[in-house]
């Protein structure tokens, strides 16, 4: 008899390989794909959330956005405040990361406060902040008393968009540790050699140190467009009603685009409205993403050129 054909080894089959995957793609589908073509669907009727007499409405909601000047003026600030905060993120996130990879005494403590901030509950900062913002009894205004300035009204128009910056900014700890793990994988082979053929600590800096971390630079910007675009529950429990259920009140330098959703679903009982302004804003934050994704190119630097390896 011809001796029989050997099988080709594996050491696992596909039905193992999709028994392993199955969790996650049916969590995906029933936490991901379900309810985004649920709230699709409701963006198409004029459902409020609890009756049962609803109806189809098309493209009614969607019409009606384009025109809606609240949500669009919601829009452009949240823009505003990304421009604002992202970059700022970033920034302060390398600098502290460069301070704090130094070899410096009790560095790992100084490493610890820095990053105490970032595993405080979002709602407990918020409450903090408002108390320190506080126009009479506030620890602000009270340092700016001793320095001979007038109390500022920190939590209405117009500086309240201020707090809710310096609120941000205050939970840079996540950033720093990142940043500060980039920066413990720089070569300094690299940055001796520069600094051997007369380049100055900047010039290090600048050409050897950021375009190695670029990429890690890539990831942070990402990450903080679409947070910052998501932002709601800091404007919300900076109100003075101190209710975070109180979107109206609001003020109208921190009633961002998501604060408008949230007052559609909540106050105004608009689920099938504000289903379809989540939409439109999903649209948005991916247009934002793929920009960025798009202009990584010109300043994101990896080991491996990607077009040489495909």
């Amino acid at each position: 008899m011809p001796p029989r054909p050997r099988r080709r080894w594996s050491r696992y089959s596909g039905r193992t390989f999709y028994l392993f995957v199955s969790p996650w793609v049916l969590g995906f589908l029933l936490l991901t794909v379900v309810p985004l073509g649920y709230a699709f669907a409701m963006s198409l009727t004029n459902f409020d959330g609890s009756s049962s007499l609803w109806r189809w409405v098309g493209l009614s909601n969607y019409r009606e956005l384009l025109h809606d000047s609240d949500a669009w003026a919601g829009l452009v600030r949240t823009l505003a405040y990304t421009a604002i905060v992202v970059p700022l993120s970033v920034a302060l996130s390398l600098g502290l990361a460069v301070l704090l990879n130094r070899r410096l005494r009790a560095v790992g403590l100084f490493r610890t406060i820095f990053f105490l901030p970032s595993v405080v509950p979002v709602v407990a900062t918020a409450i903090m902040w408002k108390l320190v913002f506080n126009r009479d009894s506030g620890l602000l205004n009270a340092v700016l008393d001793r320095l001979g300035v007038g109390a500022v009204t920190w939590l209405v128009d117009p500086t309240a968009f201020y707090a809710l910056i310096i609120l941000t900014l205050w939970g840079l700890g996540t950033g720093v540790v990142i940043m500060l793990a980039a920066l413990q994988g720089v070569p300094i082979e690299l940055e001796e050699a520069a600094t051997i053929d007369g380049a100055g600590r900047w010039r290090v800096f600048w050409h050897v140190t950021v375009p190695i971390i670029s990429p890690v630079i890539f990831f942070q910007v990402v990450t903080g467009v679409i947070m910052s675009f998501q932002v709601l529950v800091q404007p919300l429990l900076l109100a003075e009603t101190n209710s975070i259920g109180a979107a109206g009140s609001v003020p109208s330098s921190t009633h961002l685009y998501m604060v408008q959703v949230y007052q559609e679903y909540f106050a105004n009982q608009r689920f099938g409205y504000g289903s379809a302004m989540l939409w439109v804003f999903f649209v948005i934050i991916l247009a934002f993403t793929l920009l960025v994704q798009r202009s990584s190119r010109f300043w994101v630097y990896y080991e491996v050129d990607r077009d040489e390896s495909d």
